[in-house]
């Protein structure tokens, strides 16, 4: 009993004790659909931000947004809306109905009473239905909560879930991860990799703040297992993470020290490691059993060393194709700052061929933080969905959404406009958990300088683009169709 009651304490009041601040949970349906606008270090030039814009669905690190469920026919998906004035960042969540092609007004959640999209929030479907909202946290400035739904299949009303973590051998409250990536396997449970930040002393040089990549598991989502570290070179990495039946697999970069800059801006390299038995082992795409955490630049884990070459990796996306073998979607660039002096912006697919990585070019964007997803069917037929054509704010995040296909596994790629003319950039284009032709992307748009309204958008397997309606009036509506302009070749 007095172990019961020490949990109770330390799920309520060990957060307020921390971070001053207890979700608001609202559990209201909101009058339309809004996201987030967001901005990070400015620049003092035209780009104004080092990345900016609509970003809902924000960052590449997190996932997923969005989950197909067979039983009920809906793609649930949650994301990083906002107020009416656009001031604090709220978790919604909502559902397409593949029978009735209409969406329901949104659920808000949770005010978390931030304007950070890093604080965006990730969802999942356990084995009976029932969902679960995960609030990440940007760094340690604030708390994380984990929600679940009162109901199967039920978006109306979420409550909080008190979880725990092990540490020393104790069940401790888990208050606080960052850009978390949530998968679940069913008959174990969840298995989710996320990021913590520690400081690591080097000698001789200033303490520096690390972002050290790991991984924690559960059978029912609210006792989790020790937080365990996959990576932890330098100052730290950035994960993007993809899964096909059992196999885990996780691609990261590495964040080199700079003496007096921060090396997060200097991501490079990519890196991938896999596990098959819910994290007991990890091994590198060749199959070698890794000791975790690495701790070294050159590892067994690498793909390819990009630091050489003077580049930098942004990871986007992590598919596997019909052999079960990885495939990473990622950008490279020159500098981190906005601008063409840092171009060209060249996007890649990594394909692991059975014995080793063939990289290949897909096409250029104008930003580094221009994210896609990539999907890649049974039949061999591969797809990008991102923001690869110029937007109205030019070399700012995002742009017009493409939709690409291969044939020949990410050798030929041919493209098609979803979107030309908009008034804003569109960003972050995310592929839902078992995705369907009906709802195969989905993402938001924002003006790339200067804080604006923020509309959400979802497109079908062919590139149809609709808008999900920014006004409701009644329950259910039906999104609308996003007309390209004439003249474009698409109509």
């Amino acid at each position: 009993m007095k172990n019961f009651l020490f949990t109770l304490f330390l799920g309520y009041m060990l957060p307020l004790c921390l971070f001053g601040q207890q979700p608001k949970i609202i559990n209201k349906k909101d009058t339309g659909y809004r996201g987030i606008w967001y901005s990070n270090q400015p620049s003092s030039d035209e780009y104004v931000y080092k990345y900016s814009g609509g970003l809902a669905t924000y960052p590449a690190n997190h996932y997923p947004f969005s989950i197909y469920s067979p039983e009920v026919d809906k793609t649930f998906f949650c994301y990083g809306g906002a107020d009416p004035a656009g001031e604090t960042l709220w978790h919604m969540i909502s559902y397409f109905d593949h029978k009735t092609g209409k969406v329901p007004k949104p659920t808000i959640v949770l005010d978390k009473e931030t304007d950070d999209a890093h604080d965006n929030p990730v969802m999942n479907i356990d084995s009976d239905g029932y969902l679960w909202i995960f609030s990440t946290a940007h760094g340690t400035e604030g708390p994380s909560f984990v929600h679940k739904s009162k109901r199967p299949y039920d978006i109306t009303e979420f409550e909080q879930v008190h979880a725990t973590k092990i540490v020393d051998g104790e069940n401790v409250a888990m208050d606080n991860f960052s850009y978390l990536q949530s998968w679940y396997q069913p008959g174990s449970g969840f298995i989710n990799l996320f990021t913590h930040y520690d400081r690591k002393v080097i000698p001789d040089q200033p303490s520096k703040p690390r972002r050290t990549i790991g991984y924690m598991t559960s059978a029912d989502g609210v006792t989790y297992s020790e937080w365990k570290d996959l990576a932890a070179v330098e100052e730290g990495h950035y994960q993007t993470s993809g899964q096909s039946g059992n196999t885990l697999g996780t691609s990261f970069n590495f964040h080199p020290i700079k003496d007096d800059d921060n090396g997060l801006n200097f991501r490079t390299n990519l890196y991938y490691i896999e596990t098959r038995d819910f994290g007991k082992t990890w091994h590198n795409v060749q199959g070698q059993e890794l000791q975790i955490p690495l701790t070294d630049v050159q590892n067994p884990a690498l793909v390819k060393d990009f630091a050489s070459l003077g580049l930098l990796v942004y990871i986007n996306d992590l598919a596997f194709d019909a052999a079960g073998r990885p495939v990473i979607l990622f950008v490279t660039s020159k500098g981190y700052e906005a601008g063409p002096a840092n171009g060209p912006r060249i996007w890649h697919t990594a394909r692991f061929t059975g014995s080793d990585w063939e990289i290949l070019p897909v096409t250029e964007s104008d930003n580094n933080y221009d994210m896609g997803s990539l999907y890649i069917a049974e039949a061999g037929d591969w797809r990008i969905v991102g923001p690869t054509a110029t937007g109205p704010q030019a070399y700012n995040t995002g742009g017009e959404m493409v939709l690409w296909t291969s044939q020949d596994q990410g050798k030929n790629w041919k493209s098609k406009a979803m979107t030309t003319h908009s008034e804003f950039n569109h960003s972050y284009a995310r592929r839902p958990v078992n995705v369907q032709r009906e709802f195969f992307a989905f993402w938001a748009d924002g003006h790339g300088r200067q804080k604006s309204f923020s509309k959400l958008y979802f497109s079908d397997r062919k590139g149809n683009v609709y808008l999900l309606p920014t006004e409701m009036k009644s329950d259910f509506a039906k999104p609308i169709r996003v007309k390209r302009a004439k003249g474009d070749g698409n109509e």
